[in-house]
């Protein structure tokens, strides 16, 4: 199964999600994610448990590394504030448009750096990049869905909202056609 961690928004923030996206949610070459199904993902494991490879880790193996990753990382509850747009990789070339973390990020990265501890040791890839806690917004296809989103950031930063975190999820991801599908295999509570 194709598998991450994350910290879901609460239902009540889709409306300011969708709010942010509007700018550039209709251009051309701009595919924005499900409001109702934002999250800040914490570390993306691909796929686990569910071949017939013997490296790839089990879905218990998974759950026991959260458990060790939440232990280890000694966050409790917090207040966690999305505001602000951002991209990736660059002004110059977007593929990513995102919401970032306001409050909450030394949290948030504290709980990123032990779920990668914990997931590397075996066997899931290290990131790549450097972690930037965020929602992602919208995936951006060409230079016209660039030029949406590079008007929205020269406008005035969203103001999402904030919420409390008291759990971590680990969630399956299951590609469709009409996008993904979010199911959670298991909460682990902070604190």
């Amino acid at each position: 199964m194709r598998a991450f961690f994350a910290v879901d928004l609460p239902d009540s923030l889709a409306p300011a999600v969708a709010d942010a996206q509007a700018p550039f949610a209709d251009a051309a070459g701009v595919n924005p994610v499900d409001p109702e199904k934002a999250h800040v993902t914490l570390k993306f494991l691909g796929e686990i448990g569910g071949r017939d490879d013997e490296t790839e880790p089990t879905v218990d193996d998974v759950i026991a590394a959260g458990e060790r990753a939440v232990d280890r990382a000694a966050v409790g509850p917090f207040k966690c504030t999305i505001a602000d747009l951002g991209v990736f990789p660059n002004r110059e070339y977007i593929s990513v448009a995102w919401a970032g973390v306001d409050s909450g990020t030394e949290e948030l990265t504290a709980l990123h750096e032990a779920l990668e501890a914990e997931t590397t040791a075996l066997g899931v890839d290290p990131e790549e990049h450097e972690f930037t806690p965020h929602v992602t917004l919208a995936r951006v296809e060409n230079g016209t869905g660039a030029e949406a989103v590079r008007g929205a950031l020269d406008a005035d930063d969203p103001e999402i909202g904030s919420f409390a975190v008291d759990e971590i999820r680990l969630m399956r991801s299951t590609l469709t056609e009409s996008g993904p599908e979010y199911d959670v295999v298991r909460g682990f509570d902070l604190g």
